[in-house]
């Protein structure tokens, strides 16, 4: 390699191995792209033994998610003047049913809104105010306190003025009012500056529920979970801080430095002792060492420029070892036992960081995972990536004692090829054929920046180097001066006359390594990846779906496979588990379980089976109707698959209407055009043309134009998030997307019977409802009414610095039955877990202080469909991490505090916040494979299988629940933490009732994985961000505001949120 230098390429050592270069890698600008989906949302919507068919969205994203409709959950419309609904019976005797809307479905095209309605905004000023006035925060202060005992009353029939929403608007919201989420609008205050609203401090007054009881319900059973005891150790463990300088940011080289420190004083200076070292400033030990403060000296050889067989370079280090405290393991011990509240994190986390040091020796270490190519087969991925089998490892307490759970797991690793076969593999062609492009030299140095790679023509001389960039010029381009007399020299002579190394590939530019000052060129072809590489970028579709394959692992495998990690890993034998007297049983974990009985399901009485008992988590559709048929009088359909000819649409969206009708829907058999293709490139031009081609036919009559079918190429990249911003910020449309293999598949039936019910709720009807629900038997929902809030927050994928989180809260806008949900979605800060609108105030130049926040619009939203407000909350919070309880606990259930006061200064409903967490890695197994009673059809354990024992937390209120029947791999119990309960749910309750919940999910006739409400949540974040435009295109149509027949949509503007007060692009207004 050449490095520029006065005097010349000699190094301290008097050789270089490259050439000597003055160019500097620019970073190429990322290009934003909307969070697609693509196989992530496979896995979520049912992919690994998840509770959605894989097949419900194109291209494997998220279902479908509509703005008048997303309405698998929706709010039912206002009365106009923003009244109350009508009361409704509540039998579903009539073909539309009961609409929830204040009338049938035929007042308003499409199920939606009347136009006298409020549904966006709820700027109706009549109702309860807060007393003085101008409704106040609430007051409370961060100490929370649980509310009284609620009596249990008789559902009250009178339906107060709910109150007045014009100070109910949201800068930066989205709202989804969802038919079972239906619409998202953001509320335009650009001239009112929002008040920042400040989480509260962390309180160790708080305390997390304790468990009433463990539940009874259901069948009992055995299964066996990847839990392992760990026999808490009897010796005392003393911590020590470390300092080690020069500071260096890897744990790795710190790892090295402690490392040869052991092994030269570990007889001497350290009293025989083996410390365990967590890679930064904290080493433990089992026992004091001799000393309270030691300075060291440690010579280590440099790996990153060593030089193989020849001379190395050296780095010394000063360390310095000082006590610093003891971690008593007593408390672990009485905290285990259920006698201390606390959980002493210090003491686990001691016992964590012994147990990873043996494997973070032998293995790869990524976060909490270890992997290597020797537990597995490698199996590539495209592109230069491979998999690497490996496991997950984490210390737990538990109601058995310490367990460690280990899981299997894979990620993609760079492929350790030499570089030139790596960009062939990346750009998927012979990259000696022809010259490459800018946007080749684009991907390649995304792809290679921060590689590290050593070089293979100075034979056993391996030096390794990480790239920092691409040249602009071609190798044979390249030179350099090589002395201060201005001798210049090209790259290609001076690894001629150097090396005696003829570069081949003079064409293909070189790799920079080394920092700006002292920048270095490599021709590629002397250069070779370094094993051990984690790819952390984002993978492609193709990846995820490879990716998927290899990690989809069917019960059975995946419990052999964990069994033989736990061996392989020869726990007996690790000398730092010796060390510390920590012994690991190597047998699964056998757990008591019970198995919940499914509810029971009512159809429409017109159909030749009313109710329906689902079988093993499953049902169909067969002689049955919807509950709720919506109404379809007017569609259209677009293609935009060049496969799929006109007279196959026309078939295709023949046969959909026709299975809609047969569903129960009311539902035109003839489009009101016939199907129109259109190129993908097109996608804007096309639906707007379309769009007016239809209203110019139907804005005489008084119509809207109610559903737009869309046929899309199995492979059609960001068409479908393109297709649904388009329909929903710019026109306003409810739209179906199918994917071209589904219009050619023999055997549709029950692939129609899907989107029908999914396009069912999207126009506002309602597909099922429990029969508990109708005969209000649901404790704790059924006797008052209650109010049932899911929430989540999505964020960026990594590499994605500028992008914002996208925060989504979805409520029940019906009681008793709880179906239909609406919803508010709003972008804010950059990774960002607390939900920072759920309420705030903020200044209004005319009004003064002014109350709003998703909390409020929703309490508001649901006080006028059912006219009566909630008297019991429950909250269900998606994507929490254990580390985050105590915050988002304090800093949220502070917002539903301060929502409900600013409607009624006294109105403080109790609440049960639940945080639903799927990012864990507890695997349940059925106790016999050979006995198939007591599993589904792919080997998982059935469907509302709940355990609340053993493996769970020694005192507080949690389960893990099994709600879905398993498709493809192990299903993964949803974990459900209770954080706070004001309405004193048992066990038995809240399980009950969770898992009722996951039958109505109203987009398929399966149980679902989650509770639904966050599963909406989740389904409304990850939809918003197919709204954020790149920067370049033209957003004009999006903050134009333009009024339509279905209401004025606000125009987007900048949006500010949390207390750092940093601006979050907004998302663009809905049109309805």
């Amino acid at each position: 390699m050449v490095r520029k230098k006065r005097t010349g390429p000699g190094e301290s050592s008097g050789e270089t191995s490259g050439a000597p270069g003055q160019g500097s890698s620019q970073r190429p600008q990322a290009t934003q792209q909307g969070a697609r989906g693509g196989g992530q949302h496979q896995v979520r919507g049912g992919y690994p033994g998840h509770g959605v068919p894989p097949s419900e969205h194109p291209g494997g994203g998220p279902p479908e998610y509509q703005p008048r409709g997303y309405q698998g959950r929706g709010v039912p419309p206002l009365l106009p003047g923003g009244g109350p609904p009508e009361p409704q019976p509540r039998g579903y005797q009539g073909h539309g049913g009961y609409q929830g809307r204040g009338g049938p479905p035929s007042q308003h095209p499409g199920g939606g809104p009347s136009p006298g309605s409020q549904p966006r905004g709820y700027q109706g000023r009549g109702g309860l105010r807060p007393r003085g006035g101008v409704p106040q925060p609430y007051r409370g202060g961060h100490v929370l306190h649980q509310a009284p005992d609620v009596q249990h009353q008789a559902p009250v029939v009178a339906a107060p003025s709910p109150p007045g929403a014009g100070s109910s608007s949201q800068p930066g919201m989205a709202e989804v009012s969802t038919g079972q989420v239906q619409q998202l609008v953001i509320h335009d205050q650009s001239s009112a500056s929002q008040v920042s609203q400040v989480a509260p401090a962390s309180s160790k007054a708080v305390r997390f529920p304790l468990r009433p009881g463990k539940g009874t319900h259901g069948s009992r059973c055995i299964v066996k979970a990847n839990h392992f005891f760990a026999e808490l150790p009897d010796k005392d463990l003393h911590q020590y801080d470390v300092s080690i300088t020069p500071v260096v940011p890897s744990r790795g080289v710190n790892r090295a430095v402690m490392k040869e420190l052991v092994n030269l004083h570990r007889h001497s200076h350290l009293d025989g002792r083996l410390p365990a070292y967590d890679g930064r400033k904290s080493l433990y030990t089992a026992g004091a060492l001799p000393f309270t403060s030691k300075t060291f000296e440690i010579t280590l050889q440099d790996e990153e420029n060593s030089l193989g067989g020849g001379q190395r370079g050296q780095r010394v280090f000063q360390v310095v070892i000082k006590f610093a405290a003891r971690a008593d393991l007593h408390h672990l011990a009485m905290f285990l036992a259920g006698r201390q509240p606390d959980a002493p994190q210090e003491a686990i986390q001691v016992l964590d960081i012994v147990l990873r040091e043996f494997p973070t020796a032998r293995y790869c270490p990524v976060g909490r995972s270890f992997y290597s190519p020797n537990l597995g087969r490698r199996q590539q991925l495209g592109e230069g990536l491979e998999t690497w089998r490996g496991f997950y490892q984490s210390i737990r307490p538990t109601q058995m004692g310490l367990s460690l759970n280990i899981d299997m797991s894979s990620t993609a690793f760079i492929e350790p090829l030499p570089v030139i076969d790596f960009v062939a593999q990346l750009l998927d062609r012979d990259i000696s054929v022809r010259p490459l492009s800018d946007s080749d030299r684009v991907k390649i140095k995304k792809a290679l920046r921060g590689v590290k790679v050593e070089v293979t023509h100075r034979g056993n001389m391996r030096r390794k180097y990480r790239i920092s960039g691409l040249t602009s010029q071609a190798t044979r381009e390249l030179s350099f001066p090589i002395d201060d007399r201005g001798t210049v020299k090209t790259v290609v002579q001076y690894f001629l006359e150097t090396y005696g190394f003829n570069i081949q590939h003079t064409t293909l530019p070189c790799l920079q390594v080394g920092n700006q000052q002292r920048i270095n060129y490599l021709p590629m072809e002397v250069c070779k990846i370094v094993e051990g590489q984690r790819y952390s970028k984002r993978l492609n579709e193709k990846q995820i779906t490879a990716l998927l394959k290899v990690t989809c692992q069917r019960p059975q495998e995946r419990e052999k496979a964990i069994l033989q990690t736990v061996h392989h890993n020869a726990y007996s034998e690790d000398p730092y588990a010796q060390e510390f007297g920590i012994k690991i049983d190597e047998r699964l974990a056998s757990v008591e379980a019970r198995v919940l009985p499914p509810p029971r399901l009512k159809y429409h009485d017109s159909g030749r089976e009313r109710d329906v008992l689902p079988r093993v988590g499953q049902w169909n559709m067969m002689n049955k109707k919807m509950v709720n048929g919506g109404r379809v009088s007017s569609w259209a359909c677009i293609n935009f698959s060049r496969n799929v000819q006109d007279g196959a649409a026309r078939s295709f969206c023949h046969d959909l209407a026709l299975m809609c009708q047969v569903s129960g829907m009311d539902f035109a058999l003839e489009p009101v055009l016939p199907p129109v293709y259109a190129r993908p490139e097109h996608v804007e031009r096309a639906l707007k043309r379309l769009y007016q081609d239809a209203m110019s036919i139907l804005r005489p009559q008084g119509r809207e134009l109610d559903l737009l079918m869309v046929i899309l190429p199995d492979n059609n990249g960001s068409l479908y998030g393109d297709l649904k911003r388009i329909c929903e910020t710019d026109l306003g449309l409810v739209s179906q997307c199918c994917l071209t293999k589904h219009v050619f598949k023999a055997n549709k039936h029950q692939y129609l019977a899907n989107v029908a019910l999914k396009i069912n709720v999207k126009v506002g009807g309602r597909n099922t409802v429990l029969v508990d629900a109708l005969a209000r038997r649901i404790p704790l929902v059924s006797d008052v009414a209650t109010i049932i809030f899911g929430a989540d927050v999505t964020h960026p994928h990594p590499g994605e610095d500028s992008s914002p989180s996208i925060a989504a809260v979805v409520a029940s806008q019906d009681w008793p039955e709880v179906t239909k949900y609406a919803g508010l979605v709003s972008a804010q800060t950059h990774r960002q877990e607390l939900i920072q609108d759920l309420f705030n105030v903020r200044q209004d130049p005319q009004r003064g202080a002014v109350s709003g926040g998703m909390i409020r619009e929703l309490l508001i939203s649901f006080w006028r469909a059912t006219g009566q407000k909630p008297k019991r909350i429950i909250f269900y919070r998606d994507g929490v991490s254990e580390g985050q309880f105590y915050q988002v606990l304090l800093y949220e259930l502070d917002a539903i505090r301060k929502a409900c006061a600013s409607l009624e200064s006294d109105y403080q409903p109790p609440v049960t916040f639940v945080v639903v967490q799927k990012r864990h890695h507890t695997r349940l197994f059925v106790n016999n494979h050979n006995d198939q009673r007591a599993a589904d059809r792919s080997g998982n354990i059935l469907p509302g299988t709940v355990v609340d024992s053993k493996i769970c937390h020694p005192t507080e209120f949690d389960f893990y629940l099994c709600s879905h029947a398993g498709i493809q791999g192990t299903s993964r119990p949803a974990h459900y933490h209770v954080l706070w309960d004001e309405n004193k749910f048992t066990a038995d309750g809240l399980q009950t009732l969770t898992n009722n919940l996951c039958y109505t999910y109203a987009r398929c006739t399966r149980s679902v994985s989650i509770v639904p409400p966050a599963y909406y949540a989740h389904l409304a974040a990850f939809r918003a961000r197919f709204y954020m435009e790149p920067d370049t295109s033209d957003s004009g149509s999006v903050a134009s505001g333009a009024t339509t027949s279905r209401g004025p949509p606000p125009g987007a503007r900048n949006t500010r949120a949390g207390a750092a007060n940093v601006a979050v692009r907004p998302l663009p207004a809905l049109k309805e």
